[in-house]
């Protein structure tokens, strides 16, 4: 949750904020950050790369988090949480990844460390996910793996 704080902030966006707004918001920080904009200051350009990096970081993450990209991914998303059991998981700093059997990669973001030492615990993890994780925290889409 530190970091929806952190990059809204730095895009000075709020949760209701739409995804056009936020676009708004991301060209003009660009546009102010950009480190081609730096001619003759190597320290300024050097902090405005990692800025500008920074900013789209919290841009595409805020998009991923959207309730406009989270409504137009909904049905794979159901899809893949009713379908398909968890190949594994990964728990870091209240961030829970889980990886599906079909590939597909979902992090949830402020899972409590109790909540996600049940799951562990829990006899059958998928059910528990299915019932105390998919639908109480704010997920995104993280990737999906490929059969070659």
């Amino acid at each position: 949750m530190h970091r929806i704080n952190t990059y809204r902030k730095l895009l000075s966006a709020t949760a209701q904020t739409d995804l056009a707004q936020l676009k708004t918001n991301y060209r003009n920080l660009i546009k102010e950050w950009h480190p081609d904009k730096i001619v003759d200051d190597e320290e300024r350009k050097a902090i405005a790369e990692v800025k500008s990096k920074e900013i789209i970081a919290g841009y595409h993450f805020l998009v991923s988090i959207a309730p406009e990209t989270k409504a137009q991914n909904l049905e794979e998303y159901m899809k893949v949480t009713a379908t398909s059991f968890v190949d594994d998981f990964v728990y870091k700093k209240q961030n829970l990844h889980i990886t599906f059997q079909d590939g597909s990669t979902y992090e949830y973001l402020g899972v409590p460390k109790g909540i996600y030492q049940k799951m562990v615990n829990s006899p059958t993890v998928t059910r528990f996910a299915k019932r105390h994780i998919y639908t109480s925290y704010t997920y995104r889409k993280v990737g999906k793996e490929t059969a070659e």
